[in-house]
């Protein structure tokens, strides 16, 4: 019969051991494999902020214009955005088009879309002055750079990120402007922009502008925006290839959303399943179905809500978010796909 000092000894050694087996599964589900890094989903990927709606205006028909307060807001340039997360949930990203020098608001403008996916709309009837939004970044995707001289194109609500641009540009610039609109009414800050001379300023309403002839006889290393629709946008690349462009709409959309797309196949390393993409669906919408809890917003490549770390495989990334660096490792599921046949992911 066991001594009493030994089955002490024993029971102490088996309580350690099941204490250090927890641990060590707690630290990777697929223990004995050697432990993953931590997973980086709905990572923020810049600080929160909680701004109140100090003003609402409408600027145009169809636009209103908010001004959001807070203190010592971070800076931003010309050509930054931020993210508004809605009452509902629902980011969106908007242009700043205030003063980069005010630390204590940020301003932004949001045309409503008819027929567009909720934001727009949540906007115009659902923020008033005094209601508190989520505000992410800024960031900048589409900065002013140094050039002997300027032509902006822009179309509708495109003025936005444009508009702080003009106002930072040293006195003497060469530039010019041409603002297309539906209508003269829908053209916001058309009266601010006609205080830079019509010399500079090009404003059709009622039909697309006559690029051949506005944009003939550029100077020489003139840097041309473009920001406005698809159509404008696609018509101004194609006559400049060199053109900065402002979207916010994930290229996949643009393209009719499959472009040829084919099914994959998606490991979740961590959960230990495997999952078929439809050429028809995205690596969000199958992995929602086997863990529901799994993060997301946007949707379209912007927030950074749904980026996952790939452990193999190669990505086609369709976002506008991540960097070359975040791209080696990682992707956001909302758009990006399998460039082959598998992909794995650390979930």
């Amino acid at each position: 019969m066991p001594k009493p000092l030994t089955v002490a000894v024993l029971a102490g050694a088996a309580l350690l051991t099941r204490r250090a087996l927890r641990r060590r599964v707690r630290a990777s589900p697929l223990w004995p494999l050697p432990a993953l890094d931590p997973p980086i989903s709905g990572r923020p990927r810049t600080r929160a902020l909680r701004l109140r709606v100090a003003a609402r205006e409408t600027v145009a028909e169809g636009v209103v214009q908010l001004r959001l307060e807070g203190a010592d807001l971070p800076r931003w340039e010309p050509g930054a955005h931020i993210d508004l997360v809605l009452p509902s949930g629902l980011v969106r990203q908007y242009s700043l088009c205030g003063d980069p020098a005010d630390t204590s608001s940020y301003t932004v403008a949001a045309r409503l879309v008819e027929d567009g996916r909720g934001g727009s709309r949540e906007v115009h009837e659902q923020v008033r002055e005094g209601t508190e939004l989520e505000v992410r970044g800024p960031r900048n995707r589409f900065p002013l750079v140094e050039a002997p001289s300027y032509v902006f194109v822009v179309g509708g609500i495109g003025i936005t990120p444009v508009l702080p641009m003009l106002r930072a540009l040293p006195e003497g610039a060469d530039w010019r402007l041409v603002y297309a609109g539906r209508t003269s009414d829908s053209m916001p800050f058309l009266d601010e922009l006609a205080e830079f001379g019509a010399d500079r300023v090009t404003a059709v309403s009622g039909r697309r502008p006559e690029l051949d002839a506005l944009l003939a006889e550029l100077p020489e290393g003139a840097v041309v925006y473009c920001c406005g629709p698809e159509g404008l946008m696609a018509a101004v690349a194609e006559r400049f290839p060199d053109v900065r462009l402002e979207r916010f709409a994930p290229r996949a959309q643009l393209d009719g959303g499959t472009r040829g797309d084919t099914a994959f196949e998606v490991e979740l390393r961590r959960s230990g399943r495997t999952l078929t993409v439809p050429a028809d669906s995205t690596v969000l919408a199958a992995v929602r179905a086997e863990l529901p809890d799994t993060l997301y917003s946007c949707e379209q490549g912007f927030c950074g809500t749904c980026q996952q770390r790939v452990v193999e495989g190669e990505v086609e990334h369709r976002d506008e978010l991540l960097t070359d660096a975040e791209r080696d490792d990682s992707m956001l599921i909302c758009v990006s796909r399998a460039r082959g046949e598998r992909i794995v992911l650390d979930m």
